[in-house]
This record gives structure tokens, C-alpha cells and sequence, in this order.
């Protein structure tokens, strides 16, 4: 056995800081992008709808 060998540590390499970016923004878009599509379509209402009415026929003679 060797002593003076070194003991072995995980690269810090390019790919880890990279897909550290990467998640972190799929993460962001992911909690973000729902926020904004629903606030896009809940305020995007016509004003101009009419409320929609039934005339209830009664069965009396």
C-alpha cells in the first residue's frame, strides 16, 4: 500500500457548474411560467359578455 497516495476527490468540473445553471432555470421557468399564464388569461376577460339567461317555462295550464 501506498501512503503518499492522494485520496480521491470529485472533479469540480465544467458539466457540474452547467448543469447546476441549467437546473436552477428549468426550476425557476417551472415556478414562474404558471404564475404568468394564469394571471395572462384570468385578467384577459371580454367586458363586453352578457350574462347568459333562461326563461323557465312553467308546466300550468
Amino acid at each position: 500500500m501506498n501512503s503518499d497516495s492522494q485520496s480521491a476527490k470529485p472533479p469540480a468540473t465544467y458539466s457540474h457548474r452547467l448543469a447546476d445553471i441549467v437546473g436552477t432555470l428549468i426550476a425557476v421557468v417551472t415556478l414562474t411560467l404558471p404564475v404568468f399564464v394564469i394571471a395572462h388569461y384570468s385578467t384577459n376577460v371580454p367586458e363586453s359578455q352578457q350574462p347568459m339567461t333562461y326563461e323557465l317555462k312553467t308546466g300550468g295550464r
